[in-house]
């Protein structure tokens, strides 16, 4: 851990240079340990690189010697499926079961591992420790994930996802029937202080909105098919809300959704959609994906069910 005053000589200078200049490393081993949550300024969590500093306050870095800061190693052999390229973007269609980047738990395996082997130019865009990645996807969920190949492209689309102009729409298989055919749950959502693991609607947490509107309804068992549309992108976002309205996702067993009459051994949730601006072209380009087998042989063994009107 490292602590110190930030002296009159670095007064408004950015946050990742100054840690950069601190701790002697890389301005993007700085911006890493700032996304990575390990940077604080006046005792609060700072997580954005460009955030000025001032002259007496306290910068509080977690951080050691030995912690190893060179970013994510290319892997083969792992499995990506990429629907659009082109000198600036890709476009994946990512199966579940691949976690997006290397984490706690996850040191090796990821999509980056991989990105990083068939595109090694990755290594010099955005953060260190997720080149490329602009917006995630659970471990367990299925669909479209767009990833940065430029600079440029990164901070495009990167604000993009900030100002939430870009469309991402879910296809998510609920427990229950909900009584409207459309709706929306407005909930900020945070880390449940009763399970770290877990996240939860909690007052303290960030804004966040799930818009949805039902696509069918089934009687036996009783579960309805949602389309789902993000106007924020919370971790865990649409799972937490829905099972705070009494409708988990089949399948997900850490918000309550494991059920014997449908055996899923993942959320039932699938990023269908999504549409952006291209960064250098300007113009709105669109991405569809179509559910997957497993998900696709559930809704093909259920009875009873009818449309939507």
């Amino acid at each position: 851990m490292s602590e110190e005053i930030i002296p009159e000589s670095l007064d408004g200078e950015r946050l990742d240079r100054v840690v950069a200049f601190i701790l002697d490393i890389s301005r993007n081993q700085a911006g890493n340990l700032i996304d990575e949550e390990k940077v604080f300024l006046g005792g609060e969590l700072v997580s954005t690189r460009s955030r000025k500093v001032h002259t007496g306050e306290t910068l509080k870095v977690i951080y050691s010697d030995e912690e190893d800061l060179s970013g994510p190693i290319p892997e083969k052999n792992i499995e990506i499926h990429v629907v659009y390229e082109d000198s600036a973007l890709l476009v994946i269609d990512k199966q579940a079961g691949l976690v997006v980047h290397p984490g706690a738990g996850n040191e090796t395996g990821t999509l980056v591992n991989g990105l990083l082997e068939q595109w090694p130019g990755l290594v010099n865009v955005g953060s260190v420790a997720r080149p490329g990645i602009v917006h995630r996807l659970d471990r367990g969920t299925s669909g479209l994930l767009v990833v940065a190949k430029t600079q440029k492209a990164y901070e495009s689309l990167s604000a993009q996802f900030s100002d939430r102009s870009t469309g991402r729409r879910y296809l998510a298989l609920v427990w229950g029937q909900l009584g409207e055919e459309s709706g929306s749950v407005d909930a900020p959502v945070g880390r449940s202080k009763k399970d770290r693991v877990r996240m939860a609607v909690v007052s303290s947490g960030k804004t966040a909105r799930t818009n949805y509107q039902v696509d069918q309804r089934w009687l036996e068992p009783e579960v309805t098919l949602l389309k789902c549309k993000l106007e924020t992108g919370r971790t865990h976002q649409i799972r937490v809300h829905l099972s705070a309205i009494g409708h988990p996702l089949v399948g997900d067993e850490l918000y309550g959704g494991l059920r014997d009459s449908i055996e899923l051994t993942r959320p039932f949730l699938h990023a269908s959609f999504l549409e952006f601006d291209h960064p250098t072209e300007g113009t709105r380009i669109s991405f569809e994906s179509k559910l997957p087998s497993d998900l696709k042989q559930i809704l093909d063994s259920l009875t009873s069910g009818f449309d939507a009107e």
